[in-house]
């Protein structure tokens, strides 16, 4: 891989996309395409279409999707399922057309079953039913999935799928609608201790464990991927430790300063029971993340506090 090689990042502008233009940017890669969503709609396949043909880039790198936490995916089921295929059946069929070489798709670990042995192995897709709260988006993202596989098979081009396990750090979604678990734990702790240490009341039981990475290691296995073939379709990112939610908010807690009580809400679901990815082939490749749980929240509190007027 040159350090001139045009590399079109789809969605750019979010978390995950400019972690990784940060990243890409910081190795010295000098061609690199973004586009907003105001100017192209992913949705569109023509416009898609249109841009591919007319940028040619060597290497697309999907980080673009909708994404939300439990109840924005109960709540838009549909816009889920088909923003999503839309988006990443857009990009694919477009750089396959066109004569992209190299794919990279990122999708979620939520694509395992829901009762899945622990932790994750990537050969576990599709060999049990899903966790209900999300299966909307997962489904699409299993599509994404096999999609690089069959053009992989197919056609021999270097398509590879990344599956982080959740993801969090600076640009996050900080929207208490439509954001995920611990970027939502930030505001909430953050406000409760603006208004007196006011209790802090969280979804659920705090039982469920979950596994958290640091945007920018995500993105540092974008980086290895980039500029090595990978001899498998599809891997898994993660650190291989996980936490509690009730952990987790006491951690979140702390690092916050907030020292009012916190109030488990039972009446709203946990989700699955646990999610922790085993990413031993990737570690075996050569990626391993280098950013600790503590270390990650601290840099997003101190990003928040910078960027909380927007």
């Amino acid at each position: 891989m040159n350090k001139d090689t045009k590399i079109y990042i789809a969605g750019h502008n979010g978390m995950v996309g400019s972690a990784i233009w940060r990243a890409l940017s910081a190795q010295g890669y000098t061609d690199l395409l973004g586009v907003s969503r105001t100017v192209l709609d992913l949705r569109n396949q023509q416009d898609v279409k249109d841009f591919i043909a007319a940028e040619n880039p060597e290497v697309i790198i999907d980080a673009a999707a909708k994404v939300g936490g439990i109840l924005a995916n109960i709540n838009s089921p549909y816009q889920f399922i088909m923003e999503n295929m839309q988006i990443q059946n857009n990009l694919m069929d477009s750089a396959l057309q066109f004569g992209v070489e190299k794919f990279i798709f990122l999708g979620s670990s939520c694509i395992y079953p829901k009762l899945a042995p622990q932790p994750l192995k990537e050969e576990y897709l599709l060999t049990g039913t899903l966790e209900p709260t999300n299966e909307w988006y997962a489904i699409a993202k299993i599509a994404g999935v096999k999609a690089c596989e069959a053009i992989r098979k197919q056609f021999g081009k270097d398509y590879v799928s990344l599956m982080p396990t959740n993801l969090y750090g600076t640009h996050d979604n900080f929207d208490l609608n439509t954001s995920h678990v611990l970027s939502a734990m930030i505001r909430k702790f953050h406000e409760a201790k603006e208004q007196h240490h006011a209790p802090v009341t969280l979804w659920g039981s705090g039982s469920p464990m979950r596994e958290f990475l640091f945007v920018d290691d995500m993105a540092q296995a974008v980086v290895f991927a980039l500029e090595n073939k990978l001899p498998d379709c599809l891997y898994n990112v993660g650190t291989g430790s996980d936490l509690s939610l009730k952990d987790l908010a006491l951690t979140i807690q702390t690092i916050i300063g907030h020292k009012g009580t916190i109030i488990w809400d039972p009446t709203k679901p946990d989700g699955t029971p646990r999610k922790l990815m085993d990413a031993s082939k990737m570690n075996a490749l050569g990626w391993k993340h280098q950013i600790g749980l503590h270390e990650g929240i601290q840099i997003t509190y101190k990003w928040f506090l910078e960027n909380i007027s927007s």
